[in-house]
């Protein structure tokens, strides 16, 4: 019997800290240490969150050129919704050599790492920490880098949450414009235009301002011009639509791609969906959102990131009970038409998922994929196809609007 849900209008939730403070403060409610880890390619400095659980992977993230963990993830990290999600995980942050706060100069005469060997130090550092798997999240040049680790070592990674990502190398006409770009601009505008959209350079003056900054006074500009360097000389990641039959290179663990809608990546990451797995992969693209989803909208992210994870088998829904009571400060209730209901998800095991608006609501999710969904601001239901519902005829990539 389907059910039909009354529309409503979802504010964004603010983060729990503000402007400068939301991008360099991480809230100290886990047992942080950080260590320069020494791998096969010079050493880079991790930052581990919480204590690694044997039996569950830790969430391993990577930032983006013009940016370091704190700049890139703190302000989802640091929201309460994301903090009920991560309470189960240990995090693991990677900076980029010589990108983390306070980072000296590298030594005259030091070769940067590629991209191809910037993935290969990763796996020094779950050696490093004990970490046998991990749920990758990267954002541009940090995503890049987390696809090339997992296509070498698919067995160390269980999922991706890939933000911004280009699988392409540069072409010939954008390494020309970089090229212009670099003789005409400082670097700072240069990363801007990587990370922001036009529109939101010109709209979003106190977030630019509040970026401009941070790369302008606490990167370290030589260091940062390697890594630009590096990630503009990337190859082509050589990833195809896997065609029964024939063996191709592909990403063999579920995908969540992500992107703003005024992004400057937009069409890149459509691109890569177009070569994943369609079985495999959902492209989740950001309404009224610009480059950097996980700071201009957190709630919705931390929403999404939950039903990945709960896709692939963890956090049962009974314990997300910060989610299950998100956004309700608006007043603002979203109701069926024949009530609320709790509802069973069966296929890869049984798991009841709950699905909160300004209020709560409870879905239903068969091994046949028949899905309710209400239409509202956040439509975001996250369910990558199985071996459970493989029945299904001629399975297409999910793509949800938020």
């Amino acid at each position: 019997m389907s059910t039909e849900f009354q529309d409503a209008h979802l504010a964004e939730v603010k983060p729990l800290v503000e402007k400068e403070e939301a991008i360099t403060r991480l809230l100290p409610d886990f047992d942080v240490q950080e260590q320069d880890v020494e791998t096969v390619h010079g050493s880079v400095h991790v930052t581990m969150c919480g204590t690694p659980r044997g039996n569950r992977p830790a969430i391993l993230t990577y930032h983006d050129i013009g940016l370091n963990h704190k700049t890139c993830f703190n302000p989802l990290f640091n929201f309460e919704d994301m903090q009920e999600i991560t309470q189960h995980f240990a995090v693991c942050h990677v900076d980029a050599p010589g990108q983390q706060d306070g980072a000296p100069s590298f030594q005259a005469g030091y070769v940067y790492p590629s991209m191809d060997q910037l993935a290969e130090m990763l796996p020094g550092i779950l050696k490093q920490f004990g970490l046998k798997t991990v749920i990758g999240m990267g954002t541009g040049a940090g995503a890049y880098i987390l696809t090339r680790f997992a296509l070498n070592h698919a067995e160390m990674v269980e999922g991706l949450v890939l933000i911004n990502v280009n699988p392409c190398a540069e072409g010939w006409m954008d390494w020309a414009a970089t090229k212009i770009s670099g003789w005409t601009n400082a670097l700072p505008d240069m990363v801007i235009s990587h990370l922001f959209g036009k529109e939101e350079i010109h709209s979003n003056h106190d977030l630019i301002h509040t970026y401009r900054q941070h790369i302008t006074n606490d990167m370290n500009q030589t260091n940062l011009h390697l890594f630009v360097n590096s990630y503009n000389s990337r190859r082509d990641l050589e990833i195809e639509r896997p065609v029964p039959g024939i063996n191709v290179v592909t990403l063999q663990c579920p995908v969540l791609l992500v992107v703003g809608d005024s992004s400057p990546a937009v069409d890149a990451v459509v691109e890569c969906n177009s070569k994943l797995d369609p079985t495999r992969t959902t492209l989740l693209k950001m309404a009224d959102c610009g480059g950097l989803p996980q700071v201009s909208q957190p709630a919705k992210l931390a929403e999404a990131f939950k039903y990945f994870v709960q896709g692939m088998g963890y956090i049962p829904s009974a314990s997300m009970t910060r989610l299950m009571r998100s956004r309700t400060a608006s007043g603002s209730s979203v109701t069926s038409l024949e009530g609320q209901r709790s509802r069973s998800h069966t296929g890869e095991g049984t798991r009841s998922r709950s699905h909160t608006g300004e209020g709560t609501r409870s879905r239903s999710h068969t091994g046949e994929g028949a899905r309710n969904r209400s239409h509202t601001d956040t439509r975001i239901e996250l369910t990558p196809n199985s071996a459970s519902n493989a029945e299904q005829s001629s399975p297409k990539s999910m793509e949800v609007s938020c």
